[in-house]
């Protein structure tokens, strides 16, 4: 459950009071008057209903510069009280709001001090891990590589039409993969007896379970945040499918290895592609949309080309993995 605290014109009053009542919220009660006119009110929203309660108080409010929204978390609510339908209602909730995953999701998604900082000391941890052959180091470096954010806010923005988050996240994610693939072709330089190790060769080839990773890292990372679950596991599935493979890019560009290149890059882009398949799909899923009318006809627009480019670049790269098999072998 959230509280939902409305700042509003004394006017509105008997407008709130009537959405509150219209969708059968916990619980609302009211503030003093303010000074400037504004009254305080206060809702106790289930997870069922409270985008519902949220778009139309968007609605009324959406015009009125004094107006504010705050989405307030709730720990306990007592005394308990749960009936059978209640909890079907409860069944049925995503557990975040459209407005609590465009917060969460667009600051994973900013390009700034603290993303490259953590995008360069991974890619170090990560390397070092892949030269040594110690999965522990590995496993160690994606917890600290933060290649979740950008790639989900890339689903989530084309879910709104949302064409800033969307370059937003594109930005981001290609500066932390043109970081990482930079320095690791700079490792492969220094390092070129280094790379026979089994953690390095073994994502310079591209095997189904690979891809079947990378699909299940987008769905269950927005099936966490959708649900207002921790992200921080997911996050590391998503880290595994991606760094590992453009530290390997890098390292075997940077010694002269261009066949095991090949095979890299041709495993990242898979990894990239299945990920923000996964995720749009997800959001599709969890019924994550615009709220008005002009919005959503957008956002199936960028939708469809979204999937329609996802698809394509998949098709594209799996028969591209099939014809370097078939010439390897």
């Amino acid at each position: 459950m959230r509280v939902i605290e409305i700042i509003a014109d004394a006017s509105n009053l008997d407008t709130l009071t009537g959405i509150a009542e219209q969708h059968e919220v916990a619980d609302f009660w009211y503030g003093d008057l303010l000074e400037d006119g504004r009254r305080v009110m206060r809702m106790l929203v289930d997870d069922a209903s409270r985008q519902s309660v949220i778009d139309a108080l968007q609605s009324l409010l959406g015009g009125s510069d004094s107006a504010r929204i705050l989405i307030m978390p709730v720990d306990a609510v007592l005394p308990r009280k749960e009936d059978a339908a209640d909890a079907d209602k409860a069944k049925t909730g995503s557990g975040q709001t459209r407005e609590e995953l465009y917060n969460d999701i667009e600051r994973g998604a900013r390009l700034d001090s603290t993303f490259l900082l953590l995008v360069f000391l991974s890619t170090i941890v990560a390397s070092i891990g892949l030269i040594e052959n110690n999965i522990a180091v590995i496993v160690g470096a994606m917890v600290i590589a933060p290649l979740l954010g950008p790639n989900i806010a890339l689903a989530f923005s084309t879910s709104l039409g949302d064409r800033e988050l969307m370059w937003q996240a594109l930005k981001t994610n290609l500066a932390g993969l043109s970081l990482t693939l930079v320095m690791t072709i700079v490792i492969g330089m220094i390092w070129p007896g280094h790379l026979n190790s089994f953690e390095i060769l073994v994502r310079t080839d591209v095997k189904p379970d690979g891809i079947v990773l990378a699909l299940a890292s987008g769905a269950a990372a927005v099936l966490s945040l959708a649900t207002g679950l921790s992200s921080a596991l997911v996050g590391v599935m998503v880290a595994v499918a991606l760094l590992p493979p453009t530290a390997t890019l890098g390292m075997m560009l940077g010694s002269g290895q261009f066949s095991l290149a090949q095979g890299a890059s041709l495993l990242l882009a898979v990894n990239v592609v299945s990920i923000n398949l996964a995720a749009k799909l997800m959001f599709l899923l969890k019924g994550v949309k615009p709220r008005t009318w002009l919005e959503k006809r957008k956002a199936r627009q960028s939708f469809t080309l979204y999937i329609l480019i996802w698809i394509v670049t998949l098709v594209i790269l799996l028969t591209a993995i099939l014809a370097r098999q078939q010439l390897v072998t």
